[in-house]
């Protein structure tokens, strides 16, 4: 296993992370993400450690909490050390019924984090990450809470999740005026299949060394192997029941027809080819991998361990590359009179 900074900190994390959001008793709305128990978890985390994972992510919203509860219950049960993981959780998503039971003002973030830690079993968060773009709350409000929980001890680094690059920018501009700290890392959707965050996410992290932890790197299961232009539903799959995260289906049956044979090339299956390619963009940090059962945790954690040629690479650049966009394609014209011959 390989580690990175996250963001600009001495912190080092896995290049492959633990998502958690299958932890549930799978109720509700939460039985087409999965329904991975305690004993089950307990089993998923112990075979991410044993191969050098140090990085786990949940959130508030995960099963109303069970995800944070069966996480945290697990490194008391396998007498893993608190200081030897890194954990990542999230708020903004609704909690509860009230009015103020969302978002990132103030209130919520304080009494979100007090209900995080208990569940977590523990002192403080490593990466506290608002997980929603709050249109309604300054972002001068929301930095202000994080910052005194960073001075609590509360938290240690804050992140931020599906939010525009823009307000990102704005954010850090804030934080460096005010003293305040700043957010570390994005928690972003990423995939073969959906590259949009290149546009104007990517450049910008990379000028602001932030960090990326992507989520969705298999596009909702759609770059498991399970499908194809041919085969376009599978059962027991989350993608076959809810048609998310948003795809250009076109292009991803292109982008599954040479992943296949990659994938022969290498003894393994596409979507380890698929996380691969992830880890070997500059902008990545870490990629969450998640699963509804051990088996298919250990097909995804065999990523780690593929070496992609450079042919390779070319080639999953090319069938998945983005279609021109402005401003994109008048600055690489104008400037090609600017390069060196």
């Amino acid at each position: 296993m390989k580690y990175k900074q996250l963001g600009n900190t001495g912190l080092l994390v896995s290049q492959l992370s633990l998502g958690t959001m299958t932890f549930s008793s799978g109720k509700d709305n939460f039985k087409i993400v999965g329904s991975i128990g305690q004993d089950e978890a307990d089993k998923m985390i112990r075979k991410s450690v044993d191969v050098g994972i140090n990085f786990f992510d949940t959130a508030d919203v995960y099963a109303d909490g069970e995800s944070e509860i069966i996480l945290g219950q697990s490194f008391h049960n396998l007498g893993i050390a608190r200081k030897d993981v890194v954990i990542a959780t999230k708020a903004a998503g609704r909690i509860g019924m009230g009015r103020n039971d969302i978002g990132a003002s103030r209130g919520h973030i304080m009494n979100a984090v007090e209900a995080s830690l208990k569940r977590l079993q523990t002192d403080y968060i490593d990466l506290y990450q608002i997980h929603a773009d709050d249109f309604l709350t300054p972002v001068e409000e929301t930095l202000g809470a994080l910052n005194d929980l960073v001075s609590q001890g509360k938290v240690r680094y804050i992140g931020v999740s599906n939010w525009q690059a823009w307000k990102i920018a704005d954010s850090l501009g804030i934080s460096e005026r005010k003293n305040l700290a700043r957010f570390e890392t994005l928690q972003a959707y990423y995939s073969l299949a959906s590259r949009d965050l290149e546009r104007e996410l990517a450049p910008m992290m990379e000028a602001k060394k932030m960090g990326l932890l992507v989520w969705g790197p298999l596009a909702g299961g759609l770059l498991s192997g399970r499908y194809d232009r041919h085969n376009q539903k599978a059962k027991d799959s989350r993608r076959s029941v809810a048609d998310f995260p948003i795809v250009d289906k076109d292009r991803a049956w292109n982008i599954i027809d040479t992943l296949k044979p990659i994938a022969e090339a290498h003894e393994t299956n596409p979507a380890s080819v698929a996380l691969a390619w992830l880890l070997t963009r500059p902008v990545v940090t870490s990629v969450l991998v998640g699963a509804k059962r051990l088996e298919q945790l250990e097909d995804n954690l065999a990523a780690a361990d593929i070496e992609l040629t450079d042919e390779e690479i070319r080639r999953l650049d090319e069938v998945s590359a983005l279609p021109p966009e402005y401003p994109g394609w008048m600055i690489e014209h104008q400037k090609s009179d600017r390069l060196e011959p």
